[in-house]
């Protein structure tokens, strides 16, 4: 079974920095892209920032500037750099491996982790 795991969230006050981690684990092959997404409450999931294998990145126009996505393709592990962080970036942070294959498994399929809490708060 392949899992996905996001750390690296918490608190911190308005103007500050934090940096999210996400592994993927489960007989891994390889997997087409990283995402991360957010869901504030009441409020729909959204992307944030997405990568591919070859390093190909988008960003939703909100943190262009302020976030940086990047990616350890031999550990299958993605990263957020969130800098200048707002209180309207809190919310659950969503870690997802789009297109993974497994080793003897045919096809692809998608994987979610279970989120981080980030909350930006003086």
């Amino acid at each position: 079974q392949v899992q996905v795991v996001e750390s690296g969230g918490g608190l911190v006050q308005p103007g500050g920095s934090l940096r999210l981690s996400c592994a993927a684990s489960g007989s891994i092959s390889s997997i087409n892209a990283m995402e991360w997404y957010r869901q504030a409450p009441g409020k729909q999931r959204e992307l944030v920032a997405a990568i591919t294998s070859g390093g190909s990145t988008n960003y939703a126009d909100s943190v262009k500037g302020r976030f940086t996505i990047s990616r350890d393709n031999a550990k299958n592990t993605v990263y957020l750099q969130m800098n200048s962080l707002k209180p309207e970036d809190t919310a659950v942070y969503y870690c997802k491996a789009d297109g993974v294959a497994r080793a003897f498994v045919p096809g692809r399929r998608d994987y979610w982790g279970q989120g981080t809490q980030v909350t930006v708060s003086s």
